[in-house]
């Protein structure tokens, strides 16, 4: 039984240091995937046994493979760090994911139909409502570490009444606010021996 589990466990370990591998050799290996950019024609034409590509926006292929690397880099990297990462906030790098999703569509639909449309002016609007949602997400899930640290029922918010209109204190809390006021806020009491000797 003990030889099984720890056979097992093994097995487990070298899946980890096998996936580990291949996680630090893609990123090591990420500058030869920018720079794979230069394997590409110069002209605007690239033409092979599958396919002929046409770049119409850059008129050169080689410019368009290199504008579209240069996002597929840092999109490969950011892919990597979100299914990775094991931090509570890890949604929030969804934000630049789709950033640079959102701009190498943009780049390629220029290049192949020669439109340069309302999409890319104002590329902020288009993606405020998914930077909205994943902020949401991300907020919401802190608060339910935040209950979970600290001990705080969160049920108790959604069953009491607050309202702006509500009254706020009970008229034992109201009098105990006002004996205060009457007091006065900077009413100290007098330092005691006790004090004095712990100082």
């Amino acid at each position: 039984m003990i030889q099984y589990k720890s056979k097992q466990f093994r097995g487990q370990k070298s899946k980890f240091l096998l996936l580990g591998s291949i996680l630090a050799f893609s990123i090591a290996f990420s500058p030869y995937i920018f720079y794979l950019y230069e394997i590409f024609p110069n002209g605007p034409v690239w033409e092979n046994s599958f396919f002929t590509y046409e770049s119409k926006y850059y008129e050169d292929v080689l410019t368009a493979a290199w504008t579209y690397l240069g996002k597929i880099t840092p999109l490969f990297l950011l892919l990597i760090w979100f299914f990775t990462c094991k931090h509570w906030w890890y949604h929030s790098i969804l934000i630049p994911i789709s950033m640079y999703v959102y701009q190498l569509v943009i780049a390629f639909y220029q290049d192949v139909y020669l439109r340069v449309d309302f999409m890319d002016i104002d590329g902020l609007i288009y993606l405020a409502p998914f930077f909205i949602g994943i902020l949401v997400i991300v907020y919401l899930v802190r608060i339910q570490i935040f209950d979970r640290v600290y001990g705080i029922d969160l049920s108790e918010l959604n069953e009491t009444d607050v309202s702006v209109f509500s009254k706020a204190m009970s008229t034992n809390e109201q009098n105990e606010v006002d004996t205060m006021r009457n007091q006065g806020f900077n009413f100290r009491p007098e330092p005691t021996e006790d004090y004095y000797r712990k100082l």
